[in-house]
């Protein structure tokens, strides 16, 4: 469901958003986003009562947010050969993940007991696998894909490899370059890389 956000709220929740990103969730004060936002500190709480449940307002927003752009996506590789959106998908998300990584606990943590944010996350997979779908379909129908895996299958693939990686730095920062300043940027790089090879072995691609 499509929540409306007043002008004044998106600003301070873009606001927020880059500092968070920056600075982490428990960096990033009230009076941080107050002052980067210019606006007086006791708008945070008249407009979503407290720090933690502002973050709940912009984990709605990113994926508002992101629904419409994957639209937008979407429509730009409708056209497109199988193959080349279906590398386009698997990018999309891996590097959608990647970008928006200090959302995480926050999910874990809040879904246990919020059935709206389930519901928000259930509504952008099911659109998503639906496009993965179409785009399976499309290969076997046109010979470049000789296997039918279920899209689901394959989007709980990416997200699982991505989310274990972002999550695991101490293990994983073994594997790559830039082992700290550089680590998701590099680590992005090889999942993407890793995850490409898995989700065209699995298609059973024959390029023409």
């Amino acid at each position: 469901m499509k929540r409306k956000f007043t002008e004044k709220q998106m600003h301070i929740l873009d606001v927020a958003e880059k500092l968070i990103a920056k600075k982490g969730f428990d960096g990033t004060s009230v009076r941080d986003i107050s002052n980067q936002a210019k606006i007086n500190v006791a708008m945070i709480s008249y407009y979503f009562g407290s720090k933690e449940k502002m973050m709940a307002y912009l984990y709605r927003y990113r994926i508002q947010k992101t629904r419409e752009s994957f639209a937008e996506f979407a429509e730009v590789i409708r056209d497109g050969k199988p193959e080349m959106q279906m590398k386009e998908l698997v990018k999309y998300v891996v590097s959608q993940l990647f970008k928006f990584n200090y959302f995480h606990g926050f999910v874990t943590q809040e879904m246990r007991h919020d059935d709206s944010l389930k519901q928000d996350m259930m509504e952008f997979y099911t659109t998503f696998a639906t496009k993965m779908e179409e785009v399976i379909k499309k290969g076997i129908a046109s010979g470049v894909f000789s296997n039918a895996p279920k899209p689901e299958d394959l989007l709980s693939t990416i997200i699982g490899t991505s989310l274990f990686v972002i999550r695991n730095k101490n293990f994983f920062s073994h594997y790559v370059a830039g082992k700290d300043e550089n680590y998701l940027e590099e680590a992005e790089k090889k999942v993407l890389a890793n995850l490409l090879v898995t989700v065209f072995s699995v298609l059973g691609f024959q390029p023409h």
